[in-house]
């Protein structure tokens, strides 16, 4: 059939278009919500100004991401009534509430405070605007909660049973826990900490790297450098722990992002095939790049599988994911990324131990800093992949083994699609020509080190002058006076 006269797959590409689009502004905002937290906290107990700048500074890119985080989500969560509307009759009554729970509890919370982080600083105490600042961060993040729960029960739906194709929910707090929601909710926690710190470390690096308010950047790397020593080794293991969860509950998927066509048993050990490229009409790979006896090692830490990892042929190819190739190579993509992270972290962490990082030095570490820069883009990449992964993988179907894609469309004309397609692209193009435009003028323009810090100290409420007794008039009648 005619791409442009399908409308299931216009409006695949539709979806695909806005959450592609969308995700790259929440991605920084709730990772650098908390990286506010944390230099404002230590301007508040340091009273060192150099902290207060730094929020001020990275405060500038939060509300820009925040800005084109809004204007792009709304439209995307709008299509699940135009272009999916039997998706929503069928599977609303929860998974509705849950988006409505990210935008009254999530959403609210975080604008409401943000007027406050932005123009608070001289106008509430200081204990008052940090608390507006943890409000920001928490509501950020509880919006990326909330959205992982819908997302995880679309991959393991439970809580609940499709009586006459709608979902009948029995136990809500089993829906919301579902298999998939806490390693997914900890893996995008991750992942979103993760890009902001790479980001900040790579705008840091440029400016170290370019001389301008050397010692200042340093700050803010060393900050990065010393979260990332956690948050880089969790990550990879959340993510080992997310594959594992595919292993045991999605096979499509996992034979999908292994090229595995064929089913390996139960106590054997098999090859893992570093590189590979999957022909879907011929069922094989015409090409394969293999560790010998490693995939046992990759998906259970052991040479010989105690399951059996089923191959793409078990299922006829209309019950299977398509796009192998795309699926395959995004898991590898975001899998890389994620070891030059925590390559790059310990690297850095060497060099600070031997002193390089120094104020006086740091300037010189030109190699290091020009791999801080490359690092900058790459968590928005990860992050990319990763969802390709996550609902490519999931095709043919909506709600895994439930709805199906193709009975989840709505049925519009094609027609009416393009034409939203089209605005989409170009809308999203305009704003994302905006964005790189105002944060690249954020960026040259620097921090502005001479912002007036606000004082820490409580000033005393002024005492209220009053007469002595003796000069106070008796205003009592003559008689009581007497």
């Amino acid at each position: 059939m005619d791409f442009f006269s399908n409308t299931l797959a216009l409006s695949r590409m539709q979806f695909a278009l806005t959450a592609i689009f969308h995700i790259l502004w929440p991605v920084l905002t709730t990772g650098m919500g908390i990286y506010l937290v944390i230099v404002e906290g230590m301007w508040l107990k340091t009273r060192n100004p150099d902290y207060y700048h730094h929020a001020r500074f990275w405060a500038k890119l939060y509300v820009l991401n925040f800005g084109i985080g809004v204007a792009s989500g709304i439209p995307m969560e709008f299509q699940f009534g135009t272009n999916w509307a039997p998706f929503s009759e069928a599977a609303g009554d929860f998974f509705g509430s849950i988006l409505g729970f990210e935008a009254a509890m999530a959403f609210m919370l975080e604008a409401g405070f943000l007027g406050i982080m932005l123009f608070g600083w001289e106008r509430v105490n200081p204990i008052i605007h940090y608390f507006a600042t943890i409000m920001v961060a928490f509501g950020a993040n509880l919006s990326t909660f909330w959205i992982l729960v819908a997302n995880s029960w679309l991959q393991s739906p439970a809580g609940g049973d499709f009586v006459n194709g709608k979902f009948i929910v029995s136990d809500y707090f089993q829906a919301i826990l579902n298999p998939f929601m806490l390693n997914s909710v900890l893996h995008m926690f991750f992942a979103t900490l993760e890009t902001s710190l790479f980001v900040i470390g790579g705008i840091s690096a440029w400016y170290i790297l370019n001389k301008r308010h050397s010692a200042f950047f340093s700050y803010s790397l060393k900050i990065v450098i010393a979260a990332a020593i956690a948050v880089a080794p969790l990550q990879i293991y959340i993510g080992h722990l997310s594959a594992e969860q595919v292993y045991h509950y999605q096979p499509t998927k996992l034979a999908a992002m292994e090229a595995q066509w064929e089913t390996i048993p139960a106590g054997q050990s098999a090859d893992w095939l570093a590189l590979a490229l999957p022909n879907e009409k011929a069922e094989k790979n015409d090409w394969e790049l293999a560790i010998p006896k490693a995939l046992g090692l990759v998906l259970e830490f052991k040479p010989k599988l105690s399951e059996p990892v089923l191959g793409l042929k078990e299922w006829q190819p209309e019950n299977r994911p398509r796009m192998v190739g795309l699926i395959y190579y995004s898991f590898r993509i975001m899998v890389g990324i994620g070891f030059y992270f925590a390559a790059l972290m310990a690297f850095s962490v060497i060099q600070w131990i031997r002193g390089k990082l120094s104020a006086e030095n740091i300037a010189q570490q030109t190699w290091l800093m020009r791999a801080w820069i490359l690092a900058a883009p790459l968590g928005y990449i990860a992050v990319e992949s990763g969802w390709i992964v996550r609902c490519v993988g999931r095709q043919p179907w909506t709600v895994y083994g439930q709805i199906r894609t193709a009975d989840a469309v709505s049925a519009i004309p094609a027609s009416n699609v393009l034409g939203s397609l089209i605005t989409f692209a170009t809308v999203y193009s305009f704003l994302l020509i905006c964005t790189l435009y105002f944060g690249s003028r954020i960026i040259r323009q620097g921090p502005n080190l001479s912002l007036p810090v606000p004082s820490l100290e409580v000033e005393d409420e002024p005492a209220i002058e009053t007469e002595p007794a003796e000069h106070i008039p008796d205003s009592r009648p003559a008689e009581a006076q007497q």
